[in-house]
C-alpha cells in the first residue's frame, strides 16, 4: 500500500525505529518500537521460497521478545497468494485478531480495501493491546508525511481501525 517514496522517506527520516533487512533473495520492511515489531513489507523471491527464508526472519524478530504485527489481505480463493500467505503466517505460531477491524483508502487510487491484522505474541497479550499498537503504527507510519507525499491525508485513526470489545474478550 506504501508507495516506495514513502518507504525511503521513512528509513530517511524515521531510521531510528524503521529498518530495512534486504538480500538478492529478500525485502524485510519493519517498524521496531520498545514494545512491539510491525513488519511493514516481507518479500521473498519465488527462487528462494521452500528455503525457510521467511521462517528464518521471523525467528529473527521473535527472538527480539515483543509482539510481532503484520497486516495481510483477505483470502481470496481466485488468489492462490493471499492463502499461501495467510498458511504461512499460521505455521509460525500468528493468530488473526478477529476483534479487529481494518479498513484503509488507498490516496493512489481511492479504494477501500479490508485488510486483516495478524499477531504474534512471546506472552498471550490480547487483542485489545494489539489494537493500541496497530492504532500507533497507522498514526506513526502509515500516515506519515501523507499531505507531503499523496497531497491529501489519509483518514482518521477511528475510521479506519475499529475494536469489537465483545469478541476481544473470548480472544
Amino acid at each position: 500500500m506504501k508507495s516506495e517514496e514513502h518507504m525511503k522517506l521513512l528509513l530517511k527520516e524515521k531510521g531510528d525505529i524503521y529498518h530495512k533487512d534486504e538480500s538478492p533473495k529478500h525485502v524485510l520492511m519493519y517498524v521496531e518500537t520498545e514494545d512491539f515489531v510491525f513488519v511493514d513489507y516481507l518479500f521473498v523471491s519465488r527462487e528462494a521460497r521452500g528455503e525457510g527464508m521467511g521462517k528464518n526472519l521471523l525467528m529473527k524478530l521473535k527472538r527480539k521478545g515483543k509482539p510481532i504485527i503484520l497486516e495481510v489481505e483477505p483470502i481470496d480463493y481466485k488468489d492462490t497468494d493471499t492463502k499461501k500467505r495467510q498458511r504461512f503466517y499460521n505455521r509460525e505460531g500468528f493468530k488473526h485478531a478477529k476483534s479487529i477491524g481494518y479498513r484503509r483508502r488507498s490516496l493512489a487510487t481511492n479504494k477501500v480495501t479490508e485488510l486483516e491484522i495478524l499477531y504474534w505474541t512471546p506472552d498471550d497479550e490480547d487483542e485489545h493491546s494489539i489494537y493500541e499498537k496497530m492504532c500507533h503504527t497507522y498514526e506513526m507510519i502509515h500516515t506519515y508525511k501523507d499531505e507531503h507525499l499523496y497531497g491529501e491525508s489519509y483518514e482518521e485513526v477511528d475510521e479506519v481501525l475499529t475494536l469489537n470489545h465483545n469478541q476481544s474478550q473470548k480472544s
